[in-house]
């Protein structure tokens, strides 16, 4: 089965903020930007198996995320280095962690 994974710059620019938009999807990318590739399966987040794979689903097609299948198995990595080049900067500030809503910074 081929996963569907656009060109980056083909995507348009609110299709990513929009995946990013989501505070599980946020959860994930968040744990992606730490580097290498992680097991689809290992994302809990305290969402069902289904819901976890609806979340990766929309950042792959947003282009935020490469995945490789191994048999039966599904590994994600964060397209890093693409959404640097595409939208310097992007990254850094959505994965910055600001302060909690109605707390001052």
């Amino acid at each position: 089965m081929e996963l569907h994974e656009p060109e980056l710059r083909e995507v348009p620019v609110t299709a990513v903020l929009g995946a990013l938009a989501d505070d599980v999807r946020l959860q994930i990318v968040r744990a992606l930007a730490e580097g290498g590739e992680y097991a689809c399966g290992s994302f809990e987040f305290g969402v069902s198996k289904a819901t976890r794979s609806h979340h990766l689903k929309v950042l792959r097609e947003a282009g935020l995320t490469r995945t490789r299948a191994a048999g039966t198995s599904r590994y994600v990595r964060l397209r890093r280095d693409e959404l640097d080049r595409l939208y310097p900067g992007l990254l850094d500030a959505v994965l910055t962690r600001g302060a909690a809503p109605g707390e001052r910074v």
